[in-house]
């Protein structure tokens, strides 16, 4: 499966969206207000965002929900029919872009699109390429017991497990060691 630049920024960009989700009631939300929308949408780079508001805030918060919904799925069937309605909902409008030092590529959402709109366009149409791909298995969340982040395994035997393998990884690894060398003292 071919992975150009935008699908991997919308790939990069959809997945630390759905890590902003509170893991539980103790968890603070990662976009708790505008500000934090102003900066989740600049250091991604999404481009063609005017001035955001409490409304844009509620939005990306839906559409968040939704995308997590989609790392959720149980399957191709589950995964596609969310994509299709996150995809229609935004009223899509593909057209050729090169904008900010990037050659041609195709951005989704329509011009003047609100910053949800723009996400579930640009990063709906990335997922759901992995969908038609049929690779819908590579959206996956992170097995460690403590750790349920989303990441997309672009492995090329489909074998990643960890949102990092540097931390969670790591961390089990460690513990699993350290629970034979336990047993082995025994």
């Amino acid at each position: 499966m071919l992975i150009t630049h935008d699908i991997r920024c919308a790939l990069d960009t959809v997945v630390d969206l759905v890590n902003t989700v509170p893991e539980d009631d103790a968890t603070p939300d990662g976009l708790p207000d505008v500000a934090a929308l102003e900066e989740f949408v600049s250091t991604h780079a999404i481009s063609d965002v005017g001035a955001l508001a409490d409304h844009d805030l509620t939005a990306v918060r839906s559409v968040r929900a939704r995308f997590a919904a989609v790392f959720a799925a149980p399957d191709a069937r589950s995964a596609a029919t969310l994509i299709n309605e996150l995809v229609a909902a935004a009223s899509t409008t593909p057209r050729l872009t090169d904008h900010d030092g990037y050659d041609w590529h195709i951005h989704y959402f329509a011009p003047g699109a609100s910053v949800a709109d723009h996400l579930a366009a640009d990063c709906g149409m990335s997922l759901a390429l992995f969908v038609v791909a049929g690779e819908q298995e590579r959206l996956r969340r992170c097995e460690a017991p403590d750790c349920r982040r989303a990441f997309v395994d672009l492995s090329r035997n489909r074998s990643r497990r960890y949102c990092d393998s540097r931390t969670c990884g790591n961390r089990l690894h460690v513990a699993a060691y350290r629970a034979r060398r336990k047993e082995a003292a025994r």
